[in-house]
């Protein structure tokens, strides 16, 4: 039931996308207002909790515990694991935003002048905000959440499992399946706007760099194209096709950013990194909960609330995928990799592309700016034209992009599979076939009907429902790990009341 409805409300989606475009534009705009301003201050709370949480996890009482139990073995190394994880929460994005972010808040700062020193320094700052902890945070709760009920406690990978705790058998009922239902769209939609993002800068990038005509037709050869790979690779299994794109992608990755750092002005990226990181450590908690109540600025809702809502939506994908290759790994040791690690590559990522972004703009007087209002697509392949080998660099970004995206579909494939068929974790390929269609299909309609805006549009109205569900897969992962910690206290105070009982009978028993 839970495939048959989630898969008529995505084909109900397309269809209404191709055949009334301008209605479904009209109706998420009336929603997307309606999130925003009656909704905004949730999304703020609720993702720093959930970083909170995380924190305590990691480093309280239940860090400790293992992933599987105590005798669990890592099932890949710890480089393929982060490749894995990275790929999947991140991707696409830091490609699409690692020039473009940074200079979009510099032209126009959350607060103050753009175009200044300061504007630069909260540019960079706000960016590491988007990309660092708090992103994380939500897929290590989700992930965690997920992998300590599949593997401590038995049950198949689903969201609506992880609420046993708190409403027991009537998960088998509607209400599991409504909550499966929700993280099947939830999904699918973060899913779709990656997926939109990466065939526009594909199609960007083709036309800025290499002169290909910027046609609707490209943007299906390309969903299509990439789509087919991502089907293949889906099919062959975790271990493979995703386990090898994910380390190809990090490679390439690791090459292109290093090829930044030495070919773009490298001593102001390392001290943009060095400031920047003291300034994000700084403001955490003031830019965590930042609205704008007194004045009638969209930025925060542009910006901030797109991101949360956008990483909400991912949440469900990529927590049930890092849950997925996790077994093994104690909850301090999850944690930890998993917040700090990928932030760090964040960090640095944004101050490579970013920092050489407005190094350009501020101080060589490049305009990109000029490339970036007419299509944020371009605007890294603008930046790399003012670098030497220009060209091999944009060979590289599409490379890394075309990558990224089939991992992402790849891993997207496998995680509604999941979801569809009651936790299994190799769903059929029929099932992994027909949801990598659906996801092409939504990623046109959304393009054709409306681009960027639309794609960020549908993150934020569909990550509300989803949020409030994972409030309360906190409380209950916290239920289950205090039983289970009192039950294990109880066991060893029995062991230990029976050790004694036998060395009072038996004093020698102790030699």
């Amino acid at each position: 039931m839970v495939f048959v409805v989630s898969l008529a409300i995505a084909l109900g989606f397309v269809a209404w996308g191709a055949f009334a475009p301008d209605s479904m534009s009209t109706t998420t705009q009336t929603l997307l207002s309606g999130t925003i301003g009656g909704f905004g201050w949730f999304y703020l709370l609720s993702v720093f909790g959930f970083l909170l949480f995380a924190i305590y996890l990691a480093f309280g009482r239940f860090g400790g515990i293992r992933l599987g139990g105590d005798d669990a073995e890592p099932e890949f190394s710890r480089i393929s694991w982060f490749a894995m994880l990275f790929s999947a929460g991140m991707g696409i994005g830091l490609v699409f935003w690692g020039a473009a972010e940074p200079l979009a808040h510099f032209a126009t700062p959350p607060a103050g002048e753009g175009l200044t020193a300061d504007a630069a320094r909260t540019a960079l700052r706000y960016t590491f905000f988007h990309w660092g902890l708090h992103p994380w945070a939500i897929y290590s709760v989700m992930g965690l959440t997920i992998a300590y009920f599949s593997f401590n406690r038995g049950l198949p990978a689903l969201v609506s499992e992880a609420f046993r705790p708190l409403f027991g058998d009537r998960v088998n009922g509607g209400l599991g399946k409504l909550v499966d239902i929700l993280a099947i769209i939830a999904t699918a939609c973060g899913v779709v706007t990656s997926l939109g993002l990466g065939t526009l800068q594909i199609g960007g990038g083709l036309t800025y760099a290499l002169g290909v005509p910027d046609t609707d037709l490209l943007h299906v050869v390309i969903i299509v194209v990439a789509m087919g790979l991502a089907i293949a690779s889906s099919l062959s299994g975790v271990g493979r096709g995703i386990q090898w794109l994910s380390n190809l992608n990090i490679a390439i990755a690791v090459l292109l950013m290093l090829a930044i750092v030495a070919l773009g002005p490298t001593l102001f990226i390392f001290e943009s990194f060095t400031t920047t990181l003291g300034g994000y450590i700084n403001n955490l908690s003031l830019m965590s909960l930042r609205l704008t109540p007194f004045s009638k600025s969209s930025w925060v809702a542009d910006w901030t609330l797109f991101y949360w809502a956008w990483w909400i939506t991912w949440a469900p994908f990529v927590g049930l995928f890092i849950a997925r290759v996790s077994k093994g790994r104690t909850i301090r040791e999850f944690i930890v990799g998993v917040l700090l690690a990928p932030s760090l590559v964040s960090f640095l990522w944004f101050s490579a592309f970013g920092g050489t972004a407005i190094h350009q703009q501020l101080l060589d007087g490049i305009n990109l700016l000029a490339v970036q209002h007419e299509d944020y697509a371009k605007t890294l392949f603008a930046m790399f034209k003012a670098l030497p080998m220009a060209q091999l660099l944009s060979l590289l970004a599409l490379a890394l992009i075309v990558s990224f995206f089939v991992t992402s579909a790849d891993s997207a494939n496998l995680v509604l599979g999941m979801l569809s068929t009651k936790g299994r974790h190799d769903p059929p390929a029929w099932i992994k076939l027909v949801w990598g269609v659906v996801i092409g299909a939504m990623a046109l309609v959304l393009l054709f009907s409306g681009g960027l805006k639309a794609l960020q549009t549908l993150s934020i109205v569909s990550a509300l429902p989803f949020a409030l569900i994972m409030v309360g897969l906190c409380v209950s992962l916290y239920k289950a790990l205090a039983e289970d910690d009192r039950a294990r206290a109880h066991k060893e105070k029995a062991r230990r009341h029976a050790v004694d009982a036998m060395l009072a009978r038996d004093p020698h028993l102790g030699d």
